[in-house]
């Protein structure tokens, strides 16, 4: 955990209806000082929305150089996925990409600046890259009621996002793009 970090807790029940994952697990999040709550907002929808066995947030947090902000490995520690926040740049994508068998891109931002960012540039198995990204204002919305302890419920079905947080209420169509 990074020094200054601030702790914020989400209790999560999960019902990814188009992909059949059903759970409920506690996500403890520790937010960097330079992290902004957008940031944030959207590296626990990453997680919630990638949620697998092997799931876990970057082991030095968003600072960390090495990892991805959240990744998946199996039980031989190799990584499966390798899930990208905000708008990595296209070394660091291709890396990814390279060492796992799957990447993705969620954004809070908009897309098609991280496409044009790229453009040109090398990136391993681009046409494989998802990258997901929300309705305008979503996670701007999504941010206001967070809170250190929080009770949250994603639920997804068809593409369509649904989201409690603290008893607020939000949608979002979950917009799915390939790099190339």
């Amino acid at each position: 955990m990074a020094i200054g970090a601030t702790i914020h807790t989400f209790e999560v029940q999960l019902a990814d209806i188009d992909r059949g994952v059903y759970e409920e697990f506690t996500l403890r999040v520790a937010r960097h000082p330079s992290e902004t709550d957008a940031y944030m907002m959207t590296r626990v929808l990453a997680y919630c929305l990638e949620y697998e066995e092997g799931i876990t947030f970057a082991e030095g947090g968003v600072s960390s150089t090495d990892e991805p902000a959240v990744l998946v490995r199996d039980l031989t520690g190799h990584i499966t996925a390798w899930i990208e926040i905000g708008a990595p740049d296209a070394a660091r994508l291709h890396h990814g990409s390279k060492l796992a068998d799957r990447a993705a891109v969620y954004t809070h931002r908009d897309p098609a600046k991280l496409f044009s960012a790229w453009e040109g540039k090398t990136i391993h198995r681009a046409h494989e890259i998802v990258v997901r990204s929300f309705d305008p204002g979503f996670i701007a919305s999504a941010v206001d009621p967070v809170a250190r302890r929080n009770t949250v419920s994603v639920s997804v079905t068809e593409g369509q996002l649904y989201l409690t947080l603290n008893g607020t209420t939000l949608e979002t169509m979950i917009h799915e793009q390939r790099v190339a």
